[in-house]
């Protein structure tokens, strides 16, 4: 929120934000009254980004007297959990410096990665390894906490950013406004100094820490495959692997008829589904409609939290539940 308030001058500053998206970001582009330029992943192509559509996008804000001035990434993603490659990842810094906007990495969940063919590489490894000019003149700014990995477990809050190639009076200014907080979390400091210089080979609790972190992101694995498997099986559910964050996405090819009660009941058609899911269940998840999605397309996010020993019923609670709705709307078959 600091770095857009920076950003934002006017209601004609615009960000490039990607949908789904992070309600945070729309939220606090309109608090600070700045433009929302969204760019829509596509979910046929694991979520990755399309430039053709993102410089239409840019360009189609422009003739609207947009300047557009940032461009926000989400690695690994929230909600729709893909990592970003490191080619896809130059695609973006070359753009971005080619556009002149400033680069937004929000790299929160960078711990949480669960396969092997696209590990994390942050924004800024990659900058450098390109080398200069670029190297030396995109402005960066990249986002981290120790929230969402197995050391905060969503509980303890603290976190940083770090700004590359801003001008050090923008440097200096952001700090003034960041001395205003005099009230800090010392519980999330103290975790944030365990984050970045964590235990070392030879420390006395170094074994532990492995031995746990390890236990922690295997069955993290183990859940996120779970996961999306139990919703591939289910009729009219179609959903990409979790590669990364907590997060599955699945979307939801609602019939007819299931659209059509939904407007008569006054609600979003993903609304309408997630409320009878979690009267029938108690499985609740956030309707998709909540990050920004495709028009005429449905989807919920639900995490891969649960106990790894819950997975087997929580998917068949689902499966059960899907069926039956899909039923009762006369569902179609999967495209």
């Amino acid at each position: 929120m600091q770095i857009l308030n920076t950003i934002i001058r006017n209601e004609r500053d615009g960000i490039l934000v990607p949908v789904p998206q992070y309600p945070l970001y729309s939220a606090s582009i309109a608090l600070y009254g700045g433009a929302l330029v969204p760019y829509y992943l596509e979910e046929e192509a694991n979520w990755s980004l399309d430039f053709v559509n993102i410089r239409k996008t840019v360009a189609e804000a422009r003739s609207k007297g947009i300047t557009v001035r940032a461009m926000v990434i989400i690695n690994p993603g929230n909600p729709t959990g893909q990592c970003l490659s490191e080619p896809n990842i130059k695609e973006v810094l070359q753009f971005c410096y080619h556009e002149n906007l400033v680069l937004l990495a929000d790299e929160v969940y960078q711990q949480n990665v669960f396969q092997d063919e696209r590990p994390f590489i942050s924004s800024r490894k990659v900058m450098f390894d390109m080398g200069p000019p670029l190297s030396r003149e995109l402005q960066l700014v990249s986002f981290h906490t120790v929230s969402k990995g197995n050391w905060g477990e969503c509980g303890q809050r603290g976190g940083y950013f770090e700004m590359t190639n801003l001008p050090p009076k923008t440097v200096d200014e952001i700090y003034k406004v960041a001395s205003i907080a005099l009230s800090p979390n010392v519980p999330g400091q103290i975790f944030m100094g365990v984050m970045v210089n964590p235990p070392k080979p030879g420390d006395i609790s170094y074994p532990k820490f492995a031995a746990e972190s390890k236990s922690v992101h295997e069955s993290l694995r183990r859940r996120a495959r779970m996961m999306t498997d139990g919703f591939n099986s289910c009729r009219n559910v179609v959903c990409n692997f979790t590669e990364g964050a907590m997060y599955s996405f699945p979307q939801i090819r609602l019939p007819p008829r299931a659209i059509e009660a939904a407007k008569r009941a006054g609600k979003a058609a993903d609304v309408f589904y997630c409320l009878k899911l979690l009267e029938a269940t108690g499985i609740s998840t956030v309707p998709g409609s909540g990050f920004g999605q495709k028009e005429g397309v449905f989807h919920l996010r639900t995490t891969i939290l649960p106990a790894e020993e819950d997975f087997p019923a929580i998917m068949s609670s689902f499966k059960k539940f899907n069926d039956s709705f899909m039923e009762q709307y006369e569902g179609y078959s999967r495209m």
